[in-house]
């Protein structure tokens, strides 16, 4: 057989077992899914070493492909990632199962009772780039939400991937599930991403997570309902009321703390009238936390430094230690500026005027609308949801963090004693 031919019979059968673990996880109880978690992340922390190893020679290959400071630092794990992620899957197992949660519920005057009720997807493929935590995250909030999953990681982080996966399957056997409801594809070969998207009857739902190619393809080629985000194109406005202390905490941590992540503000508006007073202090910090400044030319009036932006800034996710900055006239200025060159994504406000808070919050139509705090919390874990698959910009099912609750759908269970219709 050809590799093709190889491949075409790999993601068949994948599909095929991933359909039939999704009917077992359907009834597998609250206790099992959650001792596997628990499981799981026991042994995360038992092979550590392992783990590190295996992400040790993905960033050897990855260095050597000179890949990028922002795909090296979403590759890159250490110990107290590796924490993390064990600890993600022990929140996980702590929330509440959303599988057979009722929704709501009520009578009809015929006597009809009916019920909406939080159901599995079924199966859900994933297909993610450099992030070796996806495997995790992913795969354990598919499990406590009732479905199995088809996991994709990208080359780059492939040996990283098997090593966290050996730790899931083996979670899932000492809860007495079946191994295979967490498959990880074993080649790198791309055709497999192209059956994936193509098995129909066998995956319902796609969630990609990574650069824009690989997104654009994926909705692109997909014969199954995608769940994605493009960009991350997110700003932060300082408003003619911000209190400056906060304005420039706010904006060193939502650029600087970590550049490639989808949350990480990328282009800074700032009120005119609050130019002068906030601005050099704010581009100070950025300075000597080495992020390079494009600004526009009222920004290089009050600091020559900064380089002249151009259109393309505004439309750029740099998910680097890049940031375009732009003098505006007022909040409405500000809100027009994110409705035309933003991704939907994540969007923040700083003020102490609570009108003007609220104004923001209600007009700007994002996934995310944040009022003084970091864009960086645009974040599943941060908002309580123990991990995330994605971020989803689109307004179809899910928007923002896709947790647990995101992971499911729902049917309406009708209860008669009798009942015909006239």
């Amino acid at each position: 057989m050809t590799t093709e031919e190889n491949i075409k019979d790999l993601m068949l059968t994948m599909g095929q077992v991933a359909k039939s673990a999704a009917k077992d996880l359907s009834t597998a109880t609250t206790d099992q899914k959650n001792s596997a978690l628990v499981s799981a992340a026991r042994l995360i922390r038992h092979n550590k070493a392992d783990i590190l190893l295996a992400n040790e020679k993905d960033m050897n290959i990855a260095r050597a492909r000179n890949l990028t400071g922002a795909l090296l630092d979403r590759l890159l794990l250490d110990e107290t990632r590796i924490e993390a992620m064990a600890s993600s899957l022990e929140a996980i197992a702590a929330l509440p199962d959303p599988v057979g949660d009722v929704m709501a519920q009520w009578d009809r005057p015929n006597g009809l009772n009916i019920s909406r009720v939080r159901v599995p997807l079924g199966v859900i493929g994933i297909i993610y780039e450099s992030r070796p935590n996806v495997t995790a995250d992913a795969g354990a909030l598919c499990l406590k939400s009732g479905n199995a999953t088809i996991l994709r990681g990208g080359s780059e982080s492939s040996l990283s991937s098997r090593a966290i996966h050996k730790c899931l399957e083996s979670g899932l056997v000492e809860a007495g599930l079946r191994q295979d409801s967490i498959q990880l594809i074993p080649t790198q070969d791309r055709a497999a991403v192209g059956e994936l998207l193509g098995l129909v009857g066998y995956v319902d739902i796609i969630v990609p997570r990574g650069g824009k190619s690989l997104i654009e393809r994926v909705q692109k080629d997909s014969r199954i309902p995608v769940m994605a985000h493009l960009d991350g194109i997110c700003h932060t406005y300082i408003d003619a009321k911000a209190d400056l202390e906060k304005s420039v905490a706010i904006t060193l941590n939502a650029k600087m703390r970590r550049t490639g992540i989808c949350g990480a503000t990328e282009t800074l508006l700032v009120h005119k009238s609050v130019a002068q007073s906030h601005l050099p202090a704010i581009l100070d910090a950025l300075k000597i936390a080495g992020c390079e400044l494009r600004g526009d030319k009222a920004v290089k009036k009050i600091d020559p430094s900064v380089s002249l932006a151009t259109e393309e800034d505004w439309r750029t996710e740099y998910l680097e230690a890049i940031l375009s900055i732009k003098i505006v006239g007022s909040i409405d200025e500000a809100i027009d500026h994110i409705a035309t060159y933003g991704s939907q994504h994540t969007d923040c406000i700083i003020t102490e005027d609570k009108d003007s808070a609220e104004k923001f919050l209600r007009l700007v139509d994002s996934a995310i609308v944040m009022h003084n705090s970091s864009t960086q919390f645009a974040d599943g874990g941060e908002f309580g949801m123990g991990a995330e698959i994605g971020i989803s910009t689109g307004k179809m099912h899910a928007r923002g963090p896709v947790g647990l609750e995101q992971l499911t759908s729902y049917k309406y269970q009708v209860r008669g004693n009798g009942q015909t219709r006239p």
